[in-house]
């Protein structure tokens, strides 16, 4: 039976309980009313006062800051998107394609330039990310994504053999691998806690404790006051299901996490990992793993199930069954951690868009959205925050062409149709990696289940 020192991520753990900042108590105006307290809202706080200083803006936040993915996720900051250069340029053109991959880029610099211009201390270490394959099928997957950036004009992603993979990570069952050092490994609450500090110090105001209820043209309800704006800014992501008219624009997706306890330096020096790097292997149903500051394996990844009507609850953060498959997958990768005690579970809801394509959405209507990130959103939330912001302004850049920017992309399904279609495609996620194993591609159930999850 599994049991859990704390149901509060790692992340949050680590950091200094901060006093609550005000509640939202009546009616106020302002330029711009962010809704949603993470990444996303407070990066576009940021870039809006970088470009205005005078604007008038504040964020309201149900919680506290970093209550959300914000706090919890794995703590990568990479250069990953969950459409590929292949697919994007299929949809939008190669040109597009290549431009959003080289802001993606920039994003991680812009990110890393902001964290040492004032002096945040996140554990920011660019050791860049290794992905091993442990199958035939998952090192030709391997194999085809770097010619695939290398097709693209990205060369900075290298296939690895079975040795250079063990002289970075022990996983004996390695074949082969990518290496790339567009990646950081970063705390994500102190770097969530350090912007919202970053951006109070420009005059932004920030309210915890501010459920808003209702999002309009020009105006929010928050604590049952009316917020006017002349923007109204929705950064929700995981939690967007609960926003009237956006329900089915992303659902919320489950991601759970486990860490060990800080590892001894001879048990450091078996696992590898000498410079930080982040980790991951070439199965389908993704995981991803990381050293901490503080010599932990932290190690998360999908499975968990979605729940009818896109509910969020509490309770969903903690599932003993994907837990136990998050430890024994661990063990499994990394057999030297067998019987190293698992200290930290928790988890929680990311967003993800119907066609897993992220987004900026702004019109004259004043109401701007964005997010979508399916679980890479420490980096592309700076860079949808930065477009966000030049498009309020009325600036026409680079960033506001991009593909990402006002998408024509279809809603999830109704109910039922929903739960059916996403957890039958989670389950077929597994067991093709199960069929893999086994040296098959896919079998007529696996089939089916890509069909229903087709853009």
């Amino acid at each position: 039976m599994i049991s859990w020192k704390s149901p509060e991520s790692l992340w949050l753990s680590q950091i200094e309980r901060e006093l609550p900042r005000r509640a939202a108590t009546s009616d106020m105006n302002f330029d711009v009313a962010i809704v949603g307290g993470g990444y996303s809202g407070l990066w576009t706080a940021y870039y809006l006062k970088t470009i205005d200083p005078s604007m008038k803006i504040a964020l309201f936040e149900a919680k506290y800051i970093g209550f959300g993915a914000s706090g919890r996720n794995g703590g990568w900051a990479s250069t990953l998107f969950a459409t590929s250069l292949s697919s994007l340029a299929r949809r939008f053109s190669a040109e597009d394609a290549v431009g959003l991959y080289k802001e993606l880029h920039n994003s991680l610099a812009e990110i890393e330039k902001v964290i040492r211009a004032n002096d945040i201390e996140v554990d920011f270490h660019r050791g860049g990310t290794i992905t091993v394959a442990r199958n035939d099928l998952q090192l030709s997957r391997a194999k085809e994504t770097v010619e695939e950036y290398r097709r693209f004009g990205f060369d900075s992603y290298d296939l690895l053999s079975q040795d250079e993979v063990q002289e970075r990570i022990s996983i004996p069952s390695a074949i082969g691998g990518i290496y790339t050092a567009e990646c950081a490994r970063i705390q994500p609450a102190k770097l969530v806690r350090g912007i919202a500090k970053i951006v109070e110090g420009l005059g932004v105001e920030i309210f915890e404790k501010s459920l808003v209820t209702e999002i309009s043209k020009n105006h929010i309800k928050v604590n049952g006051n009316t917020i006017k704006a002349n923007v109204v800014v929705e950064a929700t992501e995981g939690y967007r299901s609960r926003i009237k008219g956006a329900s089915r624009r992303t659902i919320p997706i489950y991601s759970l996490m486990i860490a060990t306890r800080s590892l001894t330096s001879g048990e450091i020096e078996e696992v590898g990992l000498r410079d930080y790097e982040t980790f991951a292997d070439e199965r389908n149903l993704i995981v991803y793993g990381q050293r901490s500051n503080d010599d932990r394996i932290v190690f998360g990844g999908r499975g968990a199930p979605y729940h009818f009507g896109s509910t969020i609850h509490p309770n969903f953060d903690t599932n003993a069954s994907i837990f136990e498959l998050l430890q024994e997958t661990l063990y499994d990768l990394i057999p030297s951690l067998r019987g190293v005690e698992i200290e930290y579970r928790w988890g929680g809801a990311l967003g993800v868009p119907r066609d897993f394509l992220s987004f900026v959405e702004y019109g004259e209507a004043s109401y701007a959205r964005l997010g979508g990130y399916v679980g890479d959103g420490v980096t592309t939330s700076n860079l949808a925050a930065r477009t966000l912001a030049d498009l309020i302004s009325g600036r026409s850049t680079p960033l506001t062409a991009l593909p990402i920017v006002n998408p024509k992309s279809r809603n999830w399904e109704v109910e039922p149709l929903r739960t059916i279609g996403v957890n039958l495609g989670i389950k077929g996620t597994i067991r093709k990696d199960w069929l893999e194993d086994q040296g098959r591609s896919s079998d007529f159930f696996t089939k089916i289940t890509d069909s229903l999850m087709k853009n």
